[in-house]
């Protein structure tokens, strides 16, 4: 049944002029009891509007004509479309949930996020952490020959910072996102309504309506967590080489000290700060926020939804 209702009130959010198309069609098959064919209805119906009662599986196939697939989903979603026209423009994003393709992960994805766990031992293991670092510093060694430390950290940062916001403008669906934020937000709204008004049919319709939302909830941690895979597979490289270099490595970081903003110094490179977060840590973090702000800024990049 919210299925059903969903679709009427997708229709009539889309096309106001539906909901009296659809209450002809209501009234000539009774209520839901007889069958109704184009001849019936074509004297208050445009052909497009009939079209698309068929296309949206309100009306299905009959024995000679075609028949309302949920009679008591369309009255009471009729009902609801006379003073609530917020639910209606919401039952719009769900039924565009419905509409949408769900998330699904390429093998490749999931060979990142593997990839990503076994990179993880590098923070603990000593053996790893020199082999990942040792391959990074191919193309890092020559930089940090160039340059101070402090400045090869804001360039990781720097590029860190782009391609993790490009991975998520490009992984992230922000319209599917946001469909399913304002699903969550119009069940919510149209729960305490119905608890106000005490409807317990409407009640039961919202709870059924909850049941098939948590899949939806499933496949937004799937929206989130697949540009979080690629970013940690790119990114804990970095972070391994860094601390590989700073942990020992000769020669030595150039400079050995750094003055961090508002914390002073000078520091040494693996001196704590905040708890266990060294100080390299902390001035990686703060570029990296700093050039991640410049960059969605200045790509228009939007990486929440709306």
């Amino acid at each position: 049944m919210a299925r059903t209702a969903q679709k009427v009130e997708s229709l009539i959010a889309e096309d106001p002029a539906m909901a009296d198309a659809l209450s002809v069609v209501y009234e000539r098959t009774d209520a839901g009891s007889n069958e109704v064919e184009w001849g019936d209805v074509s004297d208050e119906l445009t052909s497009g509007q009939w079209g698309r009662l068929i296309e949206k599986g309100i009306l299905v196939d009959g024995d000679r004509g075609f028949e309302l697939a949920d009679a008591d989903a369309v009255e009471s979603a009729l009902d609801d479309s006379d003073g609530s026209g917020a639910s209606a423009a919401s039952a719009a994003s769900s039924a565009d949930i419905d509409e949408m393709e769900s998330t699904t992960w390429s093998k490749w994805d999931k060979l990142a996020a593997v990839a990503s766990i076994g990179l993880f031992a590098g923070y603990s293991l000593k053996s790893v952490r020199a082999v990942v670092g040792g391959a990074v510093d191919v193309f890092m060694g020559p930089v940090e020959a160039a340059l101070p430390f402090y400045v090869v950290i804001m360039i990781l940062a720097m590029l860190t910072g782009l391609y993790s916001t490009l991975l998520q403008d490009n992984l992230m669906n922000m319209e599917k996102m946001g469909a399913y934020q304002q699903r969550m937000k119009d069940i919510q709204q149209r729960q305490k309504e119905a608890k106000e008004k005490g409807d317990e049919q409407a009640m039961q319709r919202i709870r059924e309506e909850q049941m098939e939302a948590m899949g939806d909830q499933a496949g937004m941690f799937k929206e989130q967590f697949r540009p979080m895979v690629w970013t940690m597979f790119l990114t804990i490289p970095v972070f391994l080489w860094m601390y590989w270099r700073i942990g020992g490595q000769t020669p030595a970081v150039v400079p050995q000290k750094i003055i961090l903003p508002i914390a002073g110094g000078p520091f040494d490179w693996q001196k704590g700060i905040l708890g266990p977060m060294q100080a390299w840590i902390i001035w990686y973090f703060l570029c990296s926020m700093a050039f991640t702000q410049l960059i969605r800024k200045a790509l228009n990049i939007q990486t929440t939804p709306t």
